[in-house]
């Protein structure tokens, strides 16, 4: 039975003013979670009823703007809540020596929530008010950590920003050189993610404190570099300053994390080979976890090591490095697979495994997710580059650290690296 037109029309105005009543109360959720952490301030003039009324006001603002095709009406709703802010904070004034302007700000932010609710998609409004909510409510912790940068550290987020933000955008998006295989654009989002994680990590030891304690010294030198940090530690225990079990323990669990970062990298430049190429690097993963479980039980660890990590992770020199190796990985898989044939393939990935893991891993998940080269030769690749580099590490522990220390990890590497060539031999397939 074919529905009247009344019934059509009824159906439609139920369904406009659903989305009314959801737009309205979602509204009023995002602001009350902002005028929550306002109201405990001891002093404010916008709290748990204010920041609501101005969502609310934003976001009838908005839906009499669409509804009357009258733009002025959202700009009209803005200048009022200016001027009202304007006087609240002239009051404030009066009650306070120095107040600010982040409550008014955050309270402009959240009126533009209230119209992004009606205009734009429903993540956009949410996630701006999670921000807000956590700015305001870290102020402390945001100001210890900022007063604690010194010149240099600021020196590493200003870099990060300038190798995002102004290099980045001016680079041609198009292949050069022999095989059209190396794109600027391309090479240089790789840098800024590689220097992002870097500097990221960094920025959270130094949030959580300089002594860290084993465990997440390992899970901090595996996120930055757990090639530096390798040798900071093997040159501790070298110079008598660290417990060799200490620095042992803080070795392996970057050595594990680095699995976990090359699974990270995948997931963010090739995400559609994510299945294919985590696989059999999960099982080798999942062994060298086990292995470093077993000599942790074995060699227990006397004292806590506070994370030593690079002190300029955001070094435009490692960055400029790093992108001339990854462009230089991507030029020698096209030059090897067209001249010599799949094989030498891996031979590219043992040689570039030996300096870094990060330009082999996201240069050989792109290819795989081009079709240029096939997932079961991309994740030996990228294995065989993992043990290559576990085969430098233990060189730098012996060459850096003591006797025992260098003993402990060539045994903790010798049984991680049997175990990855284990899964080069019997995983199942191509």
């Amino acid at each position: 039975m074919i529905p009247s037109p009344i019934a059509r029309d009824r159906g439609r105005a139920v369904a406009v003013e659903g989305s009314l009543v959801l737009q309205l109360s979602l509204s009023l959720a995002l602001g009350l979670l902002v005028g929550l952490e306002r109201e405990r301030r001891e002093v404010s003039t916008s709290g748990v009823r204010t920041f609501p009324l101005l969502t609310l006001l934003g976001t009838l603002c908005a839906l009499l703007a669409d509804a009357a095709g009258e733009d002025w009406l959202l700009a009209a709703g803005l200048l009022a809540t200016t001027a009202l802010l304007v006087l609240g904070w002239r009051i404030r004034r009066e009650q306070e020596e120095h107040p600010g302007l982040t409550t008014e700000v955050a309270a402009l932010v959240m009126f533009a929530v209230g119209g992004a609710v009606v205009a734009l998609p429903i993540g956009v409004p949410v996630v701006t008010t999670g921000v807000v909510t956590l700015l305001l409510h870290f102020k402390r912790p945001l100001h210890r950590f900022v007063r604690g940068l010194d010149d240099a550290e600021v020196r590493s987020i200003v870099r990060l920003v300038l190798i995002a933000l102004v290099v980045l955008p001016v680079l041609p998006r198009e292949a050069f050189g022999p095989l059209d295989a190396v794109n600027p654009y391309e090479v240089w989002l790789v840098v800024v993610l590689i220097v992002g994680i870097s500097v990221g990590g960094y920025l959270v030891q130094r949030l959580v404190g300089a002594r860290t304690g084993t465990i997440l010294a390992g899970v901090l030198g595996g996120v930055i570099s757990s090639t530096a940090t390798t040798a900071a530690y093997a040159r501790r225990v070298g110079s008598g300053s660290a417990d060799a079990a200490a620095a042992q323990l803080v070795i392996q669990i970057a050595a594990v994390v680095v699995f976990a970062r090359v699974a990270v990298e995948v997931a963010l430049v090739a995400p559609g080979t994510f299945a294919d190429l985590t696989g059999p690097l999960g099982v080798s993963a999942a062994w060298t976890a086990v292995v470093a479980g077993v000599c942790t039980l074995v060699w227990k660890p006397r004292e806590q090591a506070a994370a030593r990590t690079p002190h300029d992770p955001s070094s435009l020199g490692a960055a400029v490095t790093f992108g001339a190796l990854y462009a230089a990985v991507l030029l020698g898989t096209a030059l090897a697979k067209r001249h010599f044939g799949p094989g030498s393939l891996y031979g590219v990935a043992v040689v570039s495994g030996l300096t870094d893991m990060d330009a082999i891993t996201i240069s050989t998940a792109q290819m795989v997710q081009a079709g240029k080269v096939e997932a079961g030769t991309g994740w030996r690749m990228i294995l065989l580059g993992s043990l290559s580099n576990m085969l430098v590490k233990a060189g730098t522990v012996a060459a850096l650290g003591n006797r025992r220390l260098a003993l402990r990890t060539a045994l903790f590497f010798g049984a991680s690296i049997a175990g990855g060539v284990v899964v080069l031999l019997t995983w199942p397939g191509p």
